[in-house]
């Protein structure tokens, strides 16, 4: 049995655009937010990571800020843009640490866990690149 990968497009209706190359994220290393079934987080949210969210991510047992190469992770830190599980991305927002969120580049699965409203009260300025 194949696993079939999710299209790209963007909560906005749009072709999904890179979250980033530098670190390279995403659930296949390639810098997008793209996933398919056997992406148990979803991670589907593109978002530039803020001291406050790599903290409450810790706390929950998620710690981001700590390399692991053996998983091609390079640690992360303020300003990198990482595709985040949408779930942890709405529980940061209902604690008021959401980081904010490149529109573009966040993959329209997240809109099965979260709305578009939510998203575009963190959204990142439109017109940017999102690495």
């Amino acid at each position: 049995m194949s696993v079939a990968l999710t299209p790209g497009r963007n909560v906005l209706g749009g072709p999904l655009r890179a979250c980033s190359y530098d670190p390279v994220t995403g659930f296949f290393r390639d810098g997008c937010c793209r996933t398919r079934e056997d992406d148990t987080g979803q991670h589907v949210v593109c978002a530039r990571m803020t001291q406050a969210f790599l903290d409450f991510s810790r706390s929950r047992g998620n710690d981001l800020s700590t390399p692991h190469p053996e998983w091609r992770f390079p640690g992360l830190k303020p300003g990198d843009r990482w595709c985040l599980c949408v779930h942890r991305w709405r529980e940061a927002w209902e604690a008021g640490v959401a980081p904010p969120v490149s529109l573009e580049a966040t993959h329209e699965q997240a809109l099965e866990v979260v709305t578009l409203d939510m998203l575009k009260s963190a959204a990142l300025e439109s017109g940017k690149p999102a690495f």
